[in-house]
């Protein structure tokens, strides 16, 4: 007898604003089949262009494995979120960031899905734990907060509250995994989470070196695009450290601790890389890359930033040497911003 191969499991998506779209083509994407509720009738009937216009964007560049017209039969629009979420494995919830507005959602959600169904929120700001208070579907209740947009930037941070159940957030992460994307899960609920905290901190120092007289709004655009921003691109800021100094992140770490301890001072900040800090980060990058492959890693981050350079416009490249032409405007961007 042949095996029976499982079927796609039902996603649904509660808001059908542009980030509701976004999560409808990276799940139908996928192969899933997707309910996108929306009650408001003109943004029901926009949903279907806007999926089309970003599928066909995505074909053109060769980025899709089937046509955009096979991704988009799998995308329902309804206005009632019972028929919306009526067997659904996920729900995505995008609806706007106010906290009464995603209570009334969630306890909706709650008793319109199954006890295993996973009622996740988009929200970058609202931790699970108010969403989910005194709701009866508080254990399944997490934040599935995704970089914008989500099809574009897999990462996609899973930020339960402590009273979400385990197997909930590891269903979540199937699921998301599953569709392409890439989940990290927070161990505690703070402000921001991680991915505006990081770019919170760039953010912080960026305003501080503008108002303190050090460079310009535009120098520093320039040394985070072209500079960390390249790196930043494909490894993160431990991966950086650790292969920019022979030795590891432990060797950065004594090299430039010092330096770094000093420039948090200068900001009221007190967070230093301790003895016991450094060992736990050198564990984890020891851990991910032992450093008699280190050599190996280096040569590998050098080739992927050639890959990056070959990437860049044969006119960007030759304005890279005449710093009196702004080469982040192309003609064409200027066209279509005017």
């Amino acid at each position: 007898m042949s095996e029976q191969v499982a079927q796609p499991e039902k996603i649904a998506v509660v808001g059908g604003g542009s980030i509701g779209v976004a999560f409808a083509l990276v799940f139908a994407r996928a192969g899933h089949p997707v309910t996108v509720c929306e009650p408001e009738a003109g943004r029901r009937e926009a949903v279907p262009g806007e999926l089309a216009a970003k599928l066909t964007a995505l074909s053109e560049a060769g980025l899709l494995t089937e046509s955009p017209e096979a991704i988009t039969t799998r995308v329902t629009v309804e206005p009632e979120m019972a028929t919306a979420v009526a067997g659904a494995a996920l729900v995505q919830e995008c609806v706007p960031e106010r906290l009464e507005v995603k209570r009334s959602i969630f306890a909706e959600l709650g008793a319109a899905t199954g006890p295993e169904t996973v009622l996740a929120s988009s929200s970058s700001a609202i931790p699970a734990s108010q969403t989910a208070e005194s709701l009866p579907a508080a254990d399944r209740i997490l934040v599935a907060h995704p970089g914008n947009p989500p099809f574009l930037l897999p990462v996609i941070e899973l930020v339960p509250s402590p009273l979400t159940r385990s197997a909930v957030v590891a269903s979540a992460h199937r699921l998301y995994a599953g569709a392409g994307m890439s989940p990290v899960t927070v161990a505690k609920e703070v402000e921001g989470f991680l991915f505006n905290r990081l770019q919170g901190a760039v953010l912080r120092e960026a305003y501080a070196l503008v108002r303190d007289g050090v460079a310009t709004v535009e120098d520093i655009d320039t040394v985070m695009r072209d500079g960390l921003g390249r790196r930043w691109s494909f490894m993160g800021p431990f991966e950086t450290s650790d292969l920019n100094t022979r030795g590891g992140i432990s060797s950065h770490a004594e090299k430039m601790g010092p330096a770094y301890a000093r420039m948090g001072a200068e900001r009221g900040q007190h967070d230093p890389w301790t003895p016991e800090l450094v060992a736990e980060v050198e564990r984890q990058r020891r851990a991910l890359l032992p450093l008699e492959h280190w050599e190996d890693r280096v040569a590998w981050r050098d080739e992927r930033l050639i890959e990056l350079l070959q990437t860049i416009e044969p006119s960007e490249l030759s304005a890279l040497s005449a710093p009196n032409i702004p080469h982040r405007i192309r003609k064409s961007d200027h066209d279509r911003n005017n």
